[in-house]
């Protein structure tokens, strides 16, 4: 007990007077701390190694401990007996690998029983959060619950590889962590933001059983790049990881490898700008089909009455618009006979957006109304005449001035066109150069070889 206060206080007397205090942490100073971290981790080796005897009652009796928070919770008297099948039933929910006897799955080391010593931890002390992720798992039939007795086993291996637990420190490192300095329990505690992660991680990823592993790799990323940040607390720890989701894990790696060397190397720069016209005339298409479906806009007015609505098409050889008024929304295509108006598209002199279109400066409630303004865009055509819009939404507004705007032979200039382009090249990028993956590209294609100083090696037919 007294040893357990001494620590807690040298503990407090390091987060306090060093880590937080007043002056910048020298070389020295980070490197004694990071040995001060490794070998208080290592007090955790003995744990690691040391094999569950499944014959042991007082270590069965842990697992059971887990069983009853789970599924019984205080209201179980311990002397309570169940049939084996129940258990079994029970031991399959808590996700172990072995139902009928769990001990067997801490046979392996590491992680040894430190992955059990973990999982008790976590249901006595965060009990809410424990029987959350094993109820919540457990109640699903779609397949995709996440084993929590499996996780939890292989998350503690994981953390022990990233923490490096059991190994030596490093002459002249300086990698510690400030977050290990702010709690008495400090694995333990990471442990179980961990876990929660892994749990959130697995159901973004929508992960089957046969999904593990690729749910243990996206988990180890997410926290080695959350720990390279440096948290100083558990509760930043959490906020790093929070913004490390699985789409943004996506995003880093697309853009990691997007920046590589030979992403940048003039072969592959060359090739891009090949590509890129041939994904701009797909896209140009893309929005000249929609506009060929049509859409449907609102009539806007300053009275309030019934909706009304108007829909416009252009025909299927791109030469006319059509358009006309509706009484009611419609459910798809209109055909080109109830439109009764129409324009020719070699009367188009331009399009404009926004504030410069003449139905935004003739009623300036609705210029004021941002998000209307930014829906709004203008045909202009001879004579003198416009055909004024306001897109239902941002997609509806891009597909619209985009094709317009191929229509005229002009650039599209919308946010949908260059995130459909980077998409697209990216995809077209990665098909093309798909055979060539782990082969280096070299900068500059080989020389040409001379020629030779005569042809007499050249084969006689006659």
């Amino acid at each position: 007990m007294a040893s357990t206060l001494a620590q807690k206080h040298l503990r407090s007397i390091i987060l306090n007077h060093v880590i937080r205090g007043n002056r910048p942490i020298k070389a020295e100073m980070a490197h004694q701390l990071y040995v001060l971290q490794v070998l208080t981790f290592n007090l955790l080796e003995e744990r690691m190694m040391t094999k569950m005897d499944p014959n042991d009652q007082a270590q069965r009796d842990i697992i059971f401990e887990l069983r009853r928070i789970a599924f019984d919770g205080e209201n179980d008297p311990t002397g309570t007996e169940k049939r084996k099948a129940m258990y079994t039933k029970d031991y399959k929910m808590l996700g172990f690998t072995n139902h009928v006897n769990p001990a067997m799955d801490f046979t392996q080391t590491p992680p040894g029983m430190l992955a059990l010593d973990n999982m008790l931890y976590l249901a006595k002390v965060h009990q809410d959060t424990y029987i959350r992720i094993v109820l919540e798992n457990s109640s699903r039939e779609d397949k995709h619950e996440c084993p929590f007795g499996r996780c939890a086993i292989e998350l503690t291996r994981m953390l022990c590889e990233i923490l490096q637990v059991g190994e030596l420190p490093n002459e002249g490192c300086n990698d510690y962590h400030p977050m290990f300095f702010t709690h008495d329990r400090a694995w333990e505690e990471f442990f179980c933001v961990c876990i929660q992660l892994l749990n959130k991680t697995w159901k973004e990823m929508r992960a089957t059983a046969e999904d593990f592993n690729k749910v243990m790799q996206v988990v180890r990323e997410q926290i080695t790049r959350a720990l390279a940040m440096k948290p100083s607390s558990l509760d930043q720890l959490k906020n790093k990881l929070r913004g490390l989701n699985y789409s943004e894990i996506l995003r880093l790696r697309q853009s990691e490898r997007m920046s590589q060397d030979d992403f940048q190397s003039p072969p592959i720069i060359e090739l891009r700008e090949r590509i890129q016209p041939e994904i701009l005339e797909l896209i140009k298409q893309q929005r000249l089909n929609r506009l060929c479906e049509g859409s449907c806009f609102r009539k806007l007015g300053n009275r309030r009455r019934q909706e009304k609505f108007w829909f416009c098409r252009l025909s299927l050889n791109h030469k006319v618009l059509h358009y006309g008024d509706l009484d009611e929304s419609p459910q798809g295509e209109v055909p080109f006979e109830l439109l009764s108006d129409k324009i020719p598209v070699s009367d188009i002199k331009s399009v404009v957006t926004g504030k410069d279109c003449p139905h935004m400066k003739e009623k300036s409630a609705l210029k004021q109304n941002k998000e209307v303004l930014e829906l709004a865009f203008s045909v202009l055509y001879d004579p003198d005449e416009t055909l004024n819009f306001v897109a239902p939404n941002k997609y509806e507004y891009c597909i619209w001035t985009d094709g317009l705007c191929a229509l005229l032979g002009r650039e599209m200039g919308s946010d949908l066109t260059r995130s459909d382009l980077d998409t697209l090249i990216s995809m077209e990028m990665k098909l093309r150069l798909l055979d060539l993956e782990n082969i280096t590209i070299p900068e500059a294609p080989p020389p040409v070889p001379k020629e030779p100083s005569s042809y007499n090696f050249t084969y006689n037919y006659s």
